[in-house]
């Protein structure tokens, strides 16, 4: 590990974020000696990221934080085709107003992490369609074209893996290490970006635009990237049994996000503990060391660290509490996520099964029916082991709630209206 004298790279290094740079020495002394601005890329895909691009949000935040300036690229121009890599057929293409609304929808997150502004050390986020859709395709050919090699490109990992499969990689995709490129070089003339940072999937697409710049006069220009994560199973980060783990928060509210966190796996409670809070790395060491049983609280803290990160402190000390009255106490929690369903519905009676699916407990009611058969299914924290139960208003609570249950983690309130 290289001996990092910057604040920043220095960090970095410490909490796990760096896979590899283009220059550790020569970016190493740009940071020392100078407010850098730098970058990272996101792609307008859905109207949330989620939480597997966390890793790349914390680097900008990172940055901020040691007295630098983060730019968070939104792909409004790039998104039109979609990026190719690793992938194993093309993106469906999307709508310019579809582009738009998501990028509105990952704006909303970017503000729990960075202070934006016209400071020399605020945060910007702009847009690569201000630049890309008003290009002159002749032009470009002749001006930035001409710097590309077609043997080069066939040559990086994100393209081979297409074709050595022999899936069919488009010319639109082909051109998009063209247009990532020049935006490094059109992000340098405009603001100054003197680094791409992104996952190491992107390395050849980061060095393609530190080439690029080269051959048309930019200052030198770095990468860094991060390691692709997954967790100590193999799962992909941002995943859970239920779909994506989104980080707005009118696509998954603060409890089961705070959830996602503490069901976080022994081996990654450390690193998840660098790379996503910002905790002292003394009291990662503590809380890492812990065992057994005690290892629950340091999930505790990781899960109520991360989300008050996004939702804020109170909401973090509301899901900790929910989860603590719901599991230690065996209480019904009224801020548990909550359905409603019609009265009259539950009047004539409701399967359970089907429940279960509104409730998002189960994809479907096969699926339910094999929790049930399995034991894991409950209601009111009564087992339940007929698939043909009908659910009623007989069934409600003091509280005038049905608790439905999955396991001893995933629990939603009904409600009747």
């Amino acid at each position: 590990m290289t001996a990092f004298k910057s604040d920043f790279l220095r960090t970095l290094s410490e909490r796990g974020f760096i896979h590899q740079t283009s220059d550790d020495a020569g970016l190493d002394e740009l940071f020392r000696n100078e407010t850098v601005t730098a970058y990272i890329g996101f792609d307008p895909t859905a109207p949330s990221l989620h939480a597997g691009g966390l890793i790349q949000i914390m680097m900008l935040h990172w940055m901020q934080k040691t007295g630098h300036r983060p730019v968070a690229l939104m792909g409004g121009g790039t998104g039109m085709i979609g990026d190719p890599s690793f992938k194993d057929e093309a993106r469906k293409l999307m709508t310019p107003e579809t582009i738009a609304e998501n990028i509105a929808g990952i704006k909303k997150v970017f503000a729990n992490y960075l202070t934006f502004g016209d400071g020399p050390q605020d945060a910007l986020m702009v847009n690569n369609a201000d630049w890309l859709l008003g290009i002159n395709y002749l032009e470009f050919l002749r001006d930035v074209g001409r710097h590309f090699s077609v043997n080069r490109m066939l040559s990086f990992d994100s393209v081979k893996l297409r074709l050595d499969r022999e899936q069919s990689l488009s010319f639109l995709e082909f051109n998009y290490m063209i247009l990532q490129a020049y935006d490094y070089v059109e992000l340098n003339r405009r603001l100054g970006c003197r680094l791409q940072m992104g996952g190491s999937d992107q390395w050849g697409n980061i060095v393609n635009g530190i080439d690029l710049g080269h051959r048309m006069g930019t200052p030198q220009l770095y990468a860094l990237t991060s390691p692709l994560l997954t967790t100590s199973s193999g799962a992909k980060m941002g995943k859970s049994a239920d779909g994506a783990v989104w980080l707005n928060p009118d696509m998954l509210g603060a409890y089961d996000f705070w959830q996602y966190w503490r069901n976080t796996e022994d081996a990654d409670v450390e690193r998840f503990l660098k790379l996503y809070t910002t905790m002292p790395l003394d009291e990662v060491a503590r809380l890492a060391a812990l065992q057994g049983a005690e290892l629950n609280e340091a999930k505790k803290v990781l899960a109520t660290e991360v989300t008050a990160m996004l939702h804020g402190r109170d909401a973090a000390d509301e899901a900790a509490e929910t989860a603590r009255k719901t599991f230690e106490e065996g209480a019904l929690a009224q801020t548990l996520p909550t359905i409603e369903v019609e009265r009259s519905a539950l009047e004539e009676g409701v399967g359970v099964l089907s429940l279960f699916v509104t409730a998002g407990l189960a994809a479907s009611n096969g699926e339910a029916r094999r929790h049930v058969k399995g034991g894991a299914v409950r209601l009111n924290d009564q087992p339940v082991s007929d698939d043909r139960q009908a659910v009623t208003l007989d069934n409600l609570t003091e509280e005038g709630v049905v608790k439905l249950s999955l396991g001893k983690k995933k629990h939603v309130l009904l409600r009747p209206v």
